[in-house]
C-alpha cells in the first residue's frame, strides 16, 4: 500500500468518524467541553496519597497538598463543564469550593485509611508490619481510591469518584462503587475479585476476604424502562468475617459478630452471631 494510498484511507475513515451518528447525539457522548484526564487524576491521587502517607508517596505534605488541590480544581472544572455543558470558567467558582471543601475533609480521610491499615495487620499474621501494609497490600491502595473517591462523591463532584474507584479496581482487582458506606478498620486479605455495590452499607471491624461479592440480586424498572437506583445490596454489620468467594446479594443484612463461610450463596437476612458455612452432602 503506497502513502498516498494509506493517507486517503485514513482521511475518509476519520470523516466517517466525525459524522454524528443519531445513536451518539443520544447519548450526548459529543461534547466541545475538556474532559477529566485519568492520567491527571493519577497524579492527583498520588499527591493524596503523599499527602496521607507522607514519605511513602511524597516528600513533602504542604507541596503535597497544594498540588492535589490544584489538580482537583482543574479535574473538578472539567467534571462539571462537561456534565453540566458550560465553560470551564463558569463552572470555577463551585469547582473551588467544591475542592476546597475536599481539601478540609482530607484529616478525616487519612484518621479512616490509618484504621484500614491497623486492621490488615491484625487480621493477618503475614503482615509484618505497617509499613509493609502499606506499601504491599491491595486494600490500602483501593482504599485509599475509595476513601477519597467517596468524599468526593459526598460533596457533589461529578465524574471524578467513580473513575478513581475504576483505577484502583484496574490495579488491584477490587472493585468497590464510591457511593458504598464502608466504617472504620475495613480489612480485605488478598482482595482479587472483591466487589462492593453502590448502595452497600458496612459497619467496623469488618473483613472480607478474596473473591466476595456484595452484589444485587434484582433491580427494577421505571415506566421508560430505565432501571431505578434503590437500595440493592447487603448490609455487612460489625465484626462480621466473610470468607473467600462467598456471595451476598439483595438488600438483606448480615448481623454483627457473624461469620460467612467460603463459597456461600445468601440471598436472606442473617441473624447477629451467626456461622454460616456450606452444607456437607449426605451420604
Amino acid at each position: 500500500m503506497t502513502t498516498d494510498t494509506a493517507s486517503n484511507i485514513i482521511n475518509d475513515i476519520a470523516r466517517q468518524l466525525m459524522a454524528v451518528k443519531p445513536t451518539e447525539r443520544a447519548m450526548n457522548l459529543r461534547t466541545h467541553f475538556e474532559l477529566p484526564c485519568i492520567e491527571t487524576l493519577r497524579e492527583l491521587m498520588a499527591h493524596i496519597k503523599g499527602v496521607i502517607f507522607p514519605q511513602f508517596y511524597g516528600s513533602d505534605i504542604f507541596d503535597d497538598t497544594a498540588k492535589a488541590y490544584q489538580l482537583l480544581l482543574e479535574q473538578t472544572c472539567h467534571g462539571i463543564a462537561s456534565t453540566q455543558r458550560i465553560s470551564c470558567e463558569e463552572a470555577h467558582p463551585q469547582a473551588e469550593q467544591l475542592a476546597q471543601r475536599f481539601l478540609q475533609r482530607l484529616p478525616e480521610i487519612k484518621r479512616l485509611l490509618l484504621t484500614d491499615v491497623s486492621a490488615v495487620t491484625h487480621n493477618d499474621p503475614a503482615a509484618g508490619s505497617h509499613i509493609e501494609a502499606v506499601f504491599c497490600y491491595p486494600v490500602v491502595e483501593a482504599m485509599a481510591h475509595y476513601r477519597s473517591a467517596h468524599e468526593m462523591l459526598n460533596l457533589g463532584i461529578p465524574l471524578l469518584p467513580r473513575i478513581i474507584t475504576e483505577m484502583a479496581h484496574s490495579a488491584t482487582g477490587i472493585d468497590i462503587h464510591p457511593a458504598a458506606q464502608i466504617g472504620e478498620y475495613f480489612a480485605i486479605d488478598h482482595g482479587t475479585g472483591v466487589v462492593i455495590g453502590e448502595t452497600t452499607i458496612i459497619g467496623n471491624h469488618v473483613m472480607l476476604y478474596q473473591g466476595v461479592t456484595l452484589g444485587a440480586r434484582n433491580f427494577h424498572y421505571d415506566l421508560q424502562g430505565n432501571p431505578i437506583n434503590e437500595p440493592r445490596h447487603p448490609i455487612v454489620e460489625d465484626n462480621v468475617t466473610i470468607y473467600s468467594n462467598a456471595s451476598i446479594l439483595g438488600r438483606v443484612r448480615i448481623g454483627h459478630d457473624s461469620v460467612i463461610g467460603g463459597n456461600t450463596w445468601i440471598t436472606h437476612d442473617v441473624p447477629a452471631g451467626s456461622r454460616i458455612v456450606q452444607g456437607r452432602e449426605k451420604e
